[in-house]
């Protein structure tokens, strides 16, 4: 085998190519390293090679070549040959000679991307992150316990973590908190914290405290640990927050997951400054948000197009509209949810924020449930969940997955709103417009709470609110009487105005 090629046969990848992909004949095709003096740097490159194509297709192996053949050129043109590992030098020293090769030699270092909501920003090219992602593989493996790194692998901490299946979270990172000693208190709160409390809150208190710590880090070099935070620098930080922050919703949470990962740390280090630290008027009043909702015509328009996505992804969409929950229960249905009582068809939902209730549904909806499911068994055999995750079948469909794919649609067809803007999405807004549904069909707050899967009526309000008949119904006198007082004014005035009157005004019906 020739020491300077790594063959596409080699590729564990490759005998998964397509038919087309067979008959262009790659078998005799490979990546080059001839012009690589090293010989370690040569056996690093392969063995980066050899695990890439067990982790991704063909094609991808394919687009790759370009980028190997170009950083091929860069290590050709360094003075390679004595160097015997990747490993001898800095990452940041091998990025900040390859940056600069690339623009002596007329490549961009930076792309413009547009996200799916079609905001333009600029990332680095596919060209750095290929050898970053090279330089990343090459690491030795970090043999510390888990608990003593600054990045944690969720998977190897001794814990049962309680994460939302929807959401794919591997790692906690620590460091963006810039406080050495900060850093280590906020990881043992952490490890506490993650054995009775939900990833989603661990997630938020780790977000106050990177806002926190680049506040510290600008404004009070000094303080390096919590021992350090008095009552003056968090009022310093509060003011900071409110005055030359952008106004962001949610500033009360974030302001209480501040205290409550502080609080941690001080019952921990035995800091009793810190259970002192904050009063009740701290917390920023937290802002109503705006209950929307889709309305008829939008519900046509998104629809009509949704109908022609993926069968699947289409299915996981209208049967989330007609259940009326939230996106993590529609995705985390499983397969034994559907079952009969007294004739009357069932569903079994496993709510992820609470606990588990039942409801009935129609025989349509259970039609197009056990389609799905059939779907599911026939592409994937047994799995746990009716919706799964392609590239791993034991979990859930990933709800990034179904957002990305309608925001795509919706600005591959440039779907607009009734009011002319770009079409927005949020899945919670068929929940919205299920519970609207059910206020219209006047049933009481129990009945509707029990099908929206809520344990207490205080929500059904907000639905109400936004149902256009109980507007109607609401009104309906006070407009009455408004339109009454309008045409008396109008007596003694010229005929025409009469004639409005005649035309316009009739008596209230009596009650």
């Amino acid at each position: 085998m020739n020491p300077n090629r790594i063959y596409y046969s080699e590729l564990k990848c490759y005998a998964e190519a397509t038919e087309k992909q067979r008959k262009t004949n790659y078998v005799s095709h490979f990546y080059d390293m001839s012009g690589i003096a090293s010989e370690g740097l040569k056996k690093e490159l392969k063995r980066f090679v050899l695990h890439r194509g067990e982790k991704v297709s063909f094609a991808t192996i394919l687009s790759d070549k370009i980028l190997f053949r170009r950083l091929v050129c860069f290590l050709e043109k360094k003075d390679t040959s004595r160097i015997k590992s990747f490993l001898e030098r800095k990452p940041e020293k091998w990025m900040r000679q390859f940056r600069g090769w690339l623009l002596q030699n007329g490549h961009p270092l930076t792309m413009k991307k547009v996200n799916v909501y079609g905001n333009e920003h600029m990332v680095d090219t596919k060209q750095i992150k290929y050898f970053e992602r090279i330089l990343r593989f090459l690491q030795p493996d970090d043999e510390r316990d888990e608990r003593e790194k600054d990045i944690w692998e969720l998977d190897r901490l001794d814990l049962a973590i309680r994460c939302n299946p929807i959401y794919n979270v591997k790692t906690l990172n620590f460091t963006k908190i810039s406080q050495q000693d900060m850093r280590e208190e906020i990881k043992k709160a952490v490890y506490l914290r993650l054995q009775y409390e939900a990833l989603g809150t661990i997630q938020n208190g780790m977000n106050a405290i990177r806002h926190f710590s680049i506040y510290l880090q600008e404004k009070h070099p000094q303080v390096q640990s919590c021992a350090e935070i008095d009552r003056g620098i968090l009022e310093a930080y509060l003011i900071y927050r409110m005055t030359e922050c952008t106004p962001k919703k949610g500033a009360s949470n974030q302001v209480l997951s501040l205290r409550s990962m502080l609080e941690t740390v001080g019952k921990l280090y035995q800091y009793p400054q810190l259970d002192r630290l904050f009063l009740n008027t701290d917390i920023p009043p937290e802002e109503q948000p705006e209950f929307k909702v889709y309305s008829e015509n939008e519900m046509i328009i998104l629809n009509a197009h949704i109908a022609r996505m993926d069968e699947q992804i289409a299915r996981c969409l209208v049967i989330h509209q007609m259940l009326g929950t939230r996106i993590s229960d529609t995705l985390t249905l499983r397969k034994d949810c559907l079952y009969n009582e007294h004739g009357q068809n069932m569903i079994r939902i496993h709510q992820v924020k609470t606990d588990t209730y039942e409801k009935p549904i129609s025989r349509e909806l259970t039609m197009l449930i056990q389609k799905a499911i059939d779907y599911t068994i026939e592409r994937h055999g047994e799995t746990k969940y009716i919706f799964v995750n392609e590239n791993d079948v034991s979990r859930p469909l990933q709800y990034t997955t179904i957002k990305y794919k309608v925001l795509a649609m919706i600005q591959r067809e440039k779907l607009r709103d009734d009011d002319g803007k770009p079409f927005g999405f949020n899945s919670h807004m068929f929940r919205h417009y299920y519970g609207v549904k059910l206020t219209e069909m006047h049933l009481d707050d129990w009945t509707i709470a029990k099908l929206l899967g809520h344990k207490r009526v205080g929500s059904v309000q907000h639905y109400r609110k936004m149902s256009n008949q109980l507007m109607a119904d609401e009104t309906r006198a006070v407009r009455d009487m408004m339109t009454k007082i309008i045409y008396e004014n109008l007596d003694g005035w010229s005929e025409e105005y009469e004639q409005i009157r005649h035309d316009g005004y009739q008596e209230p019906a009596a009650e």
